[in-house]
């Protein structure tokens, strides 16, 4: 079901399912997506006796859209997750990101530990992994020019024009079908979404933490990547190994882009579940 969780002093939209005493399972999207994202996976964890929560994040939810690129610092982000599991009754949860909604998974975890349950990143390397990439390989570089060229005022005017040709071909290259391209751009096509959502990329180097200073998470922590992920590369991928000091798991999906969840969207689920249920049972499969 959807509904309103006021959390961090804003209104977030959110899709809720599973039981109400069972486990949090918290599902932060990226960029250029919504909540809609996690359709597979909340049916999944729900079904398994989780409590799952896709909340549209701050700027995506009408709501939850102050003005001012420093409303949009990861410090005020990584607050927000922490303040919807808050709302919802839950000291500990499980938390999954992708994208932009895996760099905030990966921080929250390093830096709050003992709130997080398990750790599950799709496609978003551990920020320092991504950044020691970035400095070492071109290639890395070259795939990541567009967090550059969103610092530009005239951003989200160029990603809207040509009824938001920019936006749908950056989904569409990477195998989001047409029907997902239309349910994301329902609320990035409106321009005051985009900007706020834009934001998060201009407000990137305003952190007081610098991302090849993010600590190494410790909890059990799964990874996946799809070698064909045209903004992620196999270097940044495997060396997220170097930053995670728990039980780890990394899983290569051949043939698969960024887009995991829409591309192929049978892939995920089975590998969560499994993360997640092996931290209730600690006999169940999890492999280091």
């Amino acid at each position: 079901m959807s509904l309103s969780i006021r959390a961090n002093g804003l209104e977030f939209t959110a899709d809720l399912s599973g039981p109400a005493d069972g486990e949090l399972v918290l599902l932060l999207h990226g960029f250029p997506q919504t909540r809609h994202t996690w359709r597979a996976e909340l049916a999944a964890l729900a079904g398994a006796g989780f409590r799952a929560c896709a909340p549209d994040q701050r700027g995506y939810s009408a709501g939850a859209r102050p003005a001012g690129i420093e409303s949009y610092r990861v410090e005020s982000l990584v607050a927000d997750a922490l303040a919807i599991a808050d709302s919802l009754g839950a000291s500990r949860f499980h938390l999954v990101g992708h994208d932009w909604g895996g760099q905030l998974a990966w921080l929250l975890a390093a830096s709050h530990p003992e709130r997080v349950r398990t750790l599950s990143v799709l496609s978003r390397p551990h920020p320092a992994a991504f950044a020691r990439a970035m400095s070492e390989d071109t290639a890395q570089a070259g795939r990541s020019r567009h967090h550059v060229s969103f610092l530009r005022a005239e951003a989200t005017d160029e990603l809207l024009a040509d009824g938001a040709k920019g936006l749908r071909g950056a989904l569409a290259r990477q195998g989001v079908p047409e029907a997902g391209v239309t349910e994301y751009l329902a609320t990035l096509g409106q321009r005051a979404a985009l900007d706020a959502a834009v934001n998060w990329y201009r407000a990137a180097s305003k952190s007081g933490l610098a991302a090849r200073d993010v600590p190494p998470v410790r909890v059990p922590t799964l990874y996946v990547w799809g070698d064909s992920d045209a903004t992620v590369g196999r270097r940044a991928a495997e060396g997220t190994r170097d930053f995670v000091a728990a039980p780890y798991r990394f899983v290569e999906l051949p043939g698969v882009g960024h887009f995991v969840t829409d591309q192929a969207p049978a892939a995920f689920p089975p590998l969560l579940l499994e993360h997640a249920q092996a931290v209730r049972n600690p006999r169940g499969s999890e492999r280091s």
